[in-house]
């Protein structure tokens, strides 16, 4: 059975081409009907010159504006009523598709989804998930990466179960170790927000039989020792575009490093293959982009500079997102916290004579 993924025609730098090509490999590969929107007189066209006749389960839905990145996210959410991004949504929340997937304005998308899709049942905020590469291979989750700059202790705590929920059903991992990102290991580091989220971690986590390691430190989001980290959204912001910057480096240098002799070259032009795959481990266009958790639907934001290969990966994020049932797990799980919160409450005023 085809997953129906809404796809914004017009969020990219270079929309609609990356969009058009990436939807059509993504139909091509993928068991998806995707609903591209955009302004029709622009994407028709541009969508049959590139088909040539081949019949793809991808349909047109017009919208007469979109969101560019220089677009103030809070004013163009309220003036652009026909915008690609609410149109497609309005498709998620009326049941005519499953996921939403832009490499739009970052801003905009979140506040657009929060506002038509709004939050899954006992979620106080959404979260923005991203996907780093590690030295072993496996992925590790990041979150919150940038949709919430301040956080409490319950937010965090909601925060590790969709992080765990996502590592455990889309990324396949049996038993995910999940960790408090902090400035060092041990229970007394850290400042007021992580050392209440630790309490209440290392009380809730058996009941949710969640493998929680306790507080990890920034050198473990990449060493693969950690399956999922957890924080609020200025540190994770803050990390993740520090290890965008220096992936790009690294491989920039190792470029220049490549070229510099004739002796290099040789050995650049011998060791291609291996060059090429530590690459792709660094390309953020493999994990498809951010995943906008605790919202009603699927909704992954890309890079504006996603390539067609990225809106691929977006698209089969959603899918798999969407199939595994992922919202419904995490309504669940939070609403076995909060029984556990609540337990833990009334036994300590209970225990406590003056309560």
């Amino acid at each position: 059975m085809l997953v129906d993924i809404v796809l914004d025609g017009m969020g990219s730098d270079k929309a609609p081409e990356p969009e058009l090509r990436g939807a059509i490999l993504a139909c091509r590969q993928l068991p998806v009907r995707v609903h591209l929107v955009g302004p029709e007189e622009r994407l028709r066209p541009a969508l049959e010159a590139h088909l040539r006749g081949e019949r793809l389960p991808i349909h047109i839905h017009h919208a007469s504006e979109w969101i560019s990145m220089e677009d103030k996210a809070a004013q163009a959410v309220r003036s652009k009523r026909d915008s690609s991004m609410r149109v497609g949504l309005k498709l998620v929340r009326e049941g005519k598709a499953r996921g939403f997937v832009t490499a739009g304005n970052t801003g905009a998308a979140m506040a657009t989804a929060k506002m038509v899709l709004g939050a899954l049942d006992g979620v106080d905020r959404p979260a923005l998930v991203s996907v780093l590469p590690t030295s072993t291979g496996s992925p590790c989750t990041l979150l919150d990466v940038g949709a919430n700059v301040d956080s409490d202790s319950h937010n965090l705590l909601q925060f590790s179960i969709m992080g765990e929920i996502y590592a455990r059903y889309v990324l396949g991992l049996r038993a995910p170790r999940v960790g408090l990102l902090s400035i060092g290991e041990e229970d007394s580091k850290g400042n007021i927000l992580t050392k209440e989220t630790l309490a209440i971690l290392r009380k809730i986590a058996p009941e949710l039989r969640m493998n929680f390691l306790g507080n990890i430190e920034g050198r473990d989001l990449f060493n693969g020792n950690t399956d999922v980290a957890v924080c609020d959204g200025f540190v994770g912001n803050v990390a993740l575009k520090t290890s965008e910057g220096l992936g790009k480096l690294v491989v920039d240098s190792l470029k220049q490093s490549l070229k510099a002799t004739i002796t290099s070259q040789v050995g650049a032009l011998l060791s291609r293959r291996a060059f090429g795959n530590f690459k792709k481990r660094l390309d953020y266009s493999e994990y498809g982009g951010a995943l906008l958790m605790g919202v009603g639907g699927a909704c992954i934001i890309g890079h504006g500079s996603s390539n067609e290969r990225a809106i691929m990966n977006a698209i089969r994020v959603a899918q798999q997102f969407t199939q595994a049932e992922v919202n419904g797990h995490i309504e669940e799980a939070i609403k076995k916290a909060d029984l556990a919160l609540k337990q833990i409450e009334d036994e300590n005023n209970n225990a406590d004579p003056a309560a």
